[in-house]
């Protein structure tokens, strides 16, 4: 059987779906380090240079690749504003409404009489949109990102353990306790991703294996935004197990203390925080 395969169309197609791609692998977060509120604006803006464009090349057979590179600048973006801004059902119903009447008018607009853009029209309008993009890329490059700041307690006290049917060869058992916080702050106006520092510890000073307890983290039970605003911050909480004794009657003191790396000993009881240098 003889297949009848338009090339330029087949080719034209395949470079829609990588650009695509691209706008879909750029809002991932993975490169350039921009701001969320940059990012959006910036597909925004490249709807309208290749809008500008299509329009400008009306009747030609690249006509509607740069259409569907406007369109789809403009849906990648749609949704990533609608991911990473707390938007809400309503905000979501009313981007829907709007950018449904955005495009029907546009649709209107080639309809019978499609509008010819002149080119000189056409690139003012792409070297507006690339000027005001380098703008606001310096603009998030000067202006800093996220802060954090880890706040360590002096020392937690643990209860003696409720569950003590299942202890260790050295007769230990498992209690998470909080032993800090990290405050991440957004010390600009644009809303930025919260990408919590790398932490990790140990507990030292006790008779309890090494490969069991000291595991220090986030509270991941907690549930904090992936993202703030301009001037935002959010506090989220530092947890370790650390092993208290089967027969422990009274509560058990721990030292908490902050180092670039665990020590082999302690006089006394002791988590030890770790981070990778992150941190204010």
């Amino acid at each position: 059987m003889k297949l009848d395969v338009d090339s330029e169309r087949f080719l034209y197609t395949i470079g829609v779906v990588l650009a695509v791609a691209a706008f879909l692998y750029f809002v991932q977060d993975l490169v350039f380090g921009l701001s969320i509120t940059v990012k959006a604006v910036l597909l925004f803006l490249a709807f309208v240079a290749f809008l500008a464009v299509a329009t400008a090349l009306e009747r030609t057979p690249l006509h509607g690749v740069a259409l569907a590179l406007s369109s789809g600048a403009y849906l990648v973006g749609l949704g990533y504003v609608v991911l990473r801004y707390d938007v809400g059902e309503a905000g979501i119903f009313l981007g829907l409404v709007v950018s449904s009447a955005l495009f029907i008018a546009l649709g209107r607009l080639y309809d019978r009489r499609a509008p010819v853009l002149p080119w000189r029209t056409a690139g003012a309008v792409v070297l507006a949109v690339v000027l005001v993009s380098v703008a606001l890329v310096a603009v998030d490059a000067a202006g800093g990102g996220v802060t954090y700041d880890l706040q360590t307690n002096d020392s937690v006290s643990v209860d003696p353990p409720a569950d003590r049917d299942y202890p260790d060869e050295q007769g230990y058992t498992a209690a998470e306790v909080r032993v800090g916080t990290v405050t991440a702050t957004n010390e600009f106006v644009f809303r930025r991703l919260v990408a919590l520092p790398e932490l990790s510890g140990c507990v030292v000073g006790i008779d309890a294996p090494d490969d069991r307890y000291g595991y220090v983290s986030y509270d991941y039970s907690t549930d904090w935004p992936s993202a703030i605003g301009g001037g935002d911050s959010i506090s989220v909480p530092v947890v370790a197990d650390v092993p208290v004794s089967v027969n422990a009657t009274e509560p058990v003191s721990f030292a908490v203390e902050r180092r670039a790396s665990c020590p082999e000993r302690a006089d006394r009881p002791t988590v030890v925080v770790t981070t990778d240098g992150a941190f204010a």
